[in-house]
């Protein structure tokens, strides 16, 4: 029988992280530890396997906070930059483990191939370059995972499709702003939901704490986990203390298990 799940959350923050670079807003210059806000990624680990969801920018610092000794896998839920840039990270364990497997969207794979094309190359490679194990991921076709069942629920960011991950009963959802009702079908259930949250004013492409509370409600986990969190959602204490009991919002290096 399998372990059940453990997750970090690596980054819980938005696409410039918190600080923001040259920022004099209250939150960005608070000295406490969970306003401080890395970009989005979670390490998921259960038995002697280590899995992650997304690898952005802050990919090399996260994982020195949360050293594991082999990576198993990268989901990547989209394309963007806070969500890929990364990648090149995983050379550290490319050199001590072969080809590391990556899950993706035929879309997300030609977008990385086109902005990082020395890890696909099949020619001519750089000597020192990572290489990784393809595998096309799409919202109709769940797969497994050292024996646990993933399944892709599809989430529009704007007009952007953007993969979650549902791994038993732990959702992984970010960059959400619209979920299709055969979509949501797919949460019924789980125990831990894990949504974005980014800001008290409504965004374009992401929810909103209120779109945010809504979504939680609807889904009914038993517990809920805000992420992809900016500054202007507030400070951390003070939004949690308004939050239902059984809603919190993550921080970077929290740890819960399912």
């Amino acid at each position: 029988m399998k372990e059940g799940l453990k997750v970090t959350f690596l980054g819980t923050g938005t696409s410039q992280g918190i600080p923001i670079l040259g920022s004099q807003h209250p939150v960005c210059l608070s000295s406490d530890s969970r306003d401080k806000r890395l970009r989005v990624s979670v390490l998921v680990q259960w038995d002697e396997f280590n899995y992650v969801i997304d690898c952005g920018p802050d990919f090399r610092q996260q994982l020195l906070k949360n050293p594991i000794d082999s990576l198993d896998g990268v989901l990547f839920t989209h394309e963007h930059a806070d969500h890929t840039a990364g990648i090149d990270d995983i050379r550290p364990f490319f050199f001590r483990q072969g080809d590391i497997p990556i899950y993706a969207h035929e879309r997300v794979v030609t977008a990385l191939k086109r902005r990082f094309d020395y890890i696909f190359a099949n020619e001519n490679r750089y000597p020192g370059a990572p290489a990784v194990a393809i595998n096309l991921v799409d919202k109709n076709s769940s797969f497994e995972l050292e024996g646990l069942r993933v399944t892709p629920i599809e989430v529009l960011h704007n007009r952007l499709p953007v993969l979650g991950y549902r791994i038993q009963d732990f959702v992984y959802l970010t960059d959400v702003k619209r979920v299709e009702d055969a979509e949501i079908e797919k949460l019924r259930g789980c125990k831990v939901l894990v949504v974005n949250a980014l800001r008290i004013e409504p965004h374009h492409s992401h929810f909103n704490l209120e779109e945010a509370l809504e979504f939680a409600e609807l889904i009914g986990a038993e517990r809920t986990y805000f992420t992809h969190i900016s500054h202007l959602l507030g400070f951390h204490e003070e939004v949690e203390k308004k939050l239902p009991e059984n809603v919190f919002l993550a921080y970077d290096n929290l740890k819960i298990s399912i």
